[in-house]
């Protein structure tokens, strides 16, 4: 998927772009003809290695921000700019096609951007090999746990060698013992590839590990209510999940999170 190129609306005050953000919010504001107000004067900013977390209320207009950052939205007022060339996009369901093998189903964006077929098998053998499915090419997906879909799924998006992931409540359907091992795996990816990332969660505990800021939303219309910089280093061990910082953190997180929710 290609990013939009920097689109503004009603925007006296354009972001300096010598800052180059791959996502600039300024004052960004959407109303949908039906009169419903989603988002009001949200300023967000994501740059190449920041991984960006956003939690907040059923409804206030998370996952809005993603169809916006992919230009699959547009907003009605204020400033939006997309900075990024190659965005990848993960969706909460992997969205993988039932009679494509793996492979197959990696090489999918490859395929349909026109890439050669020597190409795409090679980065989709690549991205297989660094979500931890080496073996499992020839597989369908049926024959899959729920984790091992949401990797190709992931894969999939890595052949695009993306300056910017979008992650829409990637892990909410997997149970918490997957949920924890695909966040450790996807901070040593993080760790290993320069990206900018944007991850929308309901889980508190998951935006603080996976995150360098997590941003807390607002009820509708929903705006950025709270910003906490997350100082752990990259990549994160399971185990700091249970450390005294950590936890300390993310009650400070929840907190704000309840008090957007009154």
């Amino acid at each position: 998927m290609t990013s939009p190129q920097t689109s503004a609306t009603e925007a006296p005050d354009a972001p300096d772009p010598s800052t180059h953000p791959l996502v600039g919010f300024e004052h960004c504001e959407l109303r949908y003809p039906n009169g419903t107000h989603a988002l009001s004067d949200v300023n967000l900013t994501v740059r190449e290695g920041e991984f960006v977390s956003v939690v907040g209320p059923s409804g206030c207009g998370k996952s809005t921000l993603l169809r916006l950052s992919a230009g699959l939205e547009k907003i009605t007022g204020g400033y939006l700019q997309c900075g990024a060339q190659r965005t990848g996009y993960v969706f909460q369901d992997a969205t993988l096609l039932p009679w494509r093998s793996v492979v197959d189903n990696v090489a999918l964006l490859g395929e349909l951007d026109g890439v050669s077929k020597a190409e795409r098998r090679k980065r989709a053998e690549e991205a297989i090999g660094t979500v931890g499915l080496t073996g499992f090419e020839n597989h369908l997906p049926h024959q899959l746990s729920g984790g091992m879909r949401m990797r190709v799924s992931l894969a999939r998006a890595l052949t695009l060698e993306p300056e910017l992931f979008l992650f829409d409540e990637p892990f909410a359907a997997l149970d918490e013992i997957t949920r924890e091992r695909l966040g450790v795996e996807l901070t040593e990816l993080f760790a290993a590839r320069p990206f900018a990332g944007l991850f929308i969660t309901h889980s508190v505990s998951e935006a603080v590990f996976l995150s360098s800021r997590v941003l807390v939303m607002s009820g509708r219309p929903g705006t950025i209510v709270e910003e906490f910089e997350v100082p752990f280093p990259f990549p994160r061990p399971p185990e700091l999940r249970f450390e005294a910082e950590f936890s300390e953190l993310a009650g400070r997180v929840s907190v704000a999170l309840r008090e957007a929710h009154s």
